[in-house]
């Protein structure tokens, strides 16, 4: 259980973020779990919210893609990062559990929330709240990887079924979209074909997303090994064959003229990448989520 204030801040808001201790209620929001325990190849997506943070002071604010910027949208604001304690993975998985349910509480259908991981299993929370919030949700899942296990190393949250356990949430209205996969089971690419929901190719993506009407909410999960690893290498599982920022962009243009509700950036290791160049790149992805959620904001009027 929690014996103190579910969130703490140690680093700075990302850039034109203002410090918030909770959700505020028609705004945009984020929220940083830096929570790697069930990362079973390469570890440090712990560090993920704090370097995003970090880095996104020394990036301009202006998106030329979508031409907005931070200083020009509604203010959003930064919660800072879930209170983790030091202790085994599932009495931390329990904690963030118990941080996020006392968050909740504050987040409604206005509330459009980003969270930074940390690992992909975290995206569980968040999705399980817009879930409840939205009967006609659709998941669009951009990963390269199926996350369908039904568990992995003896975690049923585990993050290679971080899927698995969202979809056993979804109601009769909700949708599952999932682009990028190029990694998984055999059982778990039989699964997503036999209920359409794996994507081929970004002109077809595209296309399902504007076949979607426009105030319908969409919630986007975005593990950054989405990315080709020669792109972004900071990252615990990198898979060859990904996609390069120019597929993202279009993706989060299509994103700013609809209803998104909610998205999380997951699995950035920073430590992986010495350059740092991987965490300017998924600062600059969070900059574009930003400004996508206000857009989308906007379009659901």
């Amino acid at each position: 259980m929690l014996d103190k204030a579910p969130v703490v801040r140690d680093s700075c808001c990302f850039h034109g973020g203002r410090a918030a201790s909770g959700p505020s209620r028609g705004s945009v929001c984020l929220l940083g779990i830096g929570f790697d325990g069930t990362a079973c190849f390469r570890k440090g997506a712990a560090a993920g919210p704090a370097a995003i943070r970090a880095v996104s002071e020394d990036i301009e604010s202006y998106s030329p893609l979508l031409d907005l910027d931070l200083f020009e949208v509604p203010p959003f604001f930064d919660i800072g990062d879930l209170r983790i304690p030091d202790a085994s993975v599932e009495e931390q998985w329990q904690a963030i559990g118990a941080g996020f349910a006392e968050l909740a509480a504050g987040i409604d259908a206005s509330v459009r929330l980003l969270t930074i991981g940390g690992e992909h299993s975290v995206t569980f929370f968040p999705v399980t709240k817009y879930l409840s919030l939205f009967p006609d949700l659709v998941l669009l899942h951009l990963d390269a990887h199926a996350d369908l296990r039904d568990g992995y190393q003896g975690f049923s949250f585990s993050h290679a079924a971080v899927m698995k356990r969202c979809v056993e949430r979804f109601g009769p209205g909700h949708r599952l979209i999932q682009f990028g996969i190029r990694s998984g089971l055999r059982e778990e690419f039989a699964w997503m074909r036999s209920r359409g929901s794996l994507v081929a190719g970004a002109d077809e993506l595209l296309a399902a997303l504007r076949a979607l009407p426009r105030n319908n909410p969409v919630y986007l999960t975005l593990d950054l090994d989405f990315f080709d690893p020669a792109f972004l290498p900071g990252t615990g599982t990198p898979e060859p064959g990904g996609h390069d920022f120019s597929v993202f962009a279009a993706i989060a243009a299509e994103l700013a003229a609809m209803n998104l509700v909610g998205c999380d950036v997951v699995e950035l290791a920073p430590d992986i990448d010495p350059t740092g160049n991987s965490a300017v790149f998924a600062a600059k992805v969070v900059r574009e989520l930003i400004l996508a959620l206000h857009g989308g904001s906007h379009a659901a009027g």
